[in-house]
């Protein structure tokens, strides 16, 4: 008798998704799994990401178990909308508001965290990375789900991001309820990551957008 395979959950629980044009059923069964405090593994622009309900303090506690993330590692959020913001930030800088002219795209922002916000999701820092997603199946996920979600990469912490549903870590895979597998993604830099709780801001990353971008929306 054959031994099942250690990432046969992957194969089980995985759907094939279009990575241009999302089939909307596909998009709402993956919306209910985030509504049940679920765990999915989702495409981004260029990588896989690990997607709960952001503002579930249980669904972000399995997003740290899942990752074997350090409690004190912030994890950052994807909004479906601009008005999301006002439940997950403190307050919006003017030199902020410029920079969100820059989404949807590779650009996460860091603010001080609204008190929605669960503790854990800010590793304890009372900061909160938000960003507005490009990716088609990432945008209708969100949008589906009417609310944010966390938009962490899909894998164990201090080990590699990944581009296709097969590279995932089959440990990860065994945990987690569903993977929308959209096929080989572009890779590269995950986002840049930027802190506008300070001014000037502090690039925290470099990532997908570069400094010089930056610099010409703020002086």
């Amino acid at each position: 008798m054959k031994r099942k395979p250690k990432n046969s959950k992957t194969i089980a629980n995985r759907a094939r998704i279009d990575p241009a044009d999302p089939d909307p059923v596909v998009v709402r069964s993956a919306s209910q799994v985030l509504k049940q405090d679920g765990v999915l593994v989702f495409p981004t622009s260029g990588l896989y990401g690990l997607g709960a309900d952001a503002l579930s303090p249980t669904a972000v506690k399995k997003i740290f178990s899942i990752k074997r993330r350090p409690a004190h590692k912030p994890v950052l959020v994807l909004l479906s909308a601009l008005g999301e913001m006002s439940e997950l930030v403190a307050e919006i800088p003017d030199y902020a508001q410029a920079l969100m002219d820059l989404w949807p795209g590779g650009l996460t922002l860091v603010f001080e965290a609204g008190k929605r916000v669960p503790t854990a999701l800010t590793g304890g820092t009372g900061k909160i990375g938000v960003r507005l997603p490009v990716h088609p199946v990432a945008r209708a996920l969100t949008e589906a789900f009417g609310g944010p979600i966390t938009g962490t990469s899909a894998n164990l912490s201090g080990r590699p991001a990944v581009a296709s549903a097969e590279a995932l870590d089959p440990d990860l895979c065994h945990e987690v309820d569903l993977v929308l597998d959209a096929g080989l993604l572009a890779g590269g830099p995950g986002s840049t990551i930027v802190d506008v709780t300070v001014w000037p801001v502090v690039i925290l990353r470099q990532g997908a957008v570069d400094r010089q971008a930056i610099d010409r929306v703020l002086y």
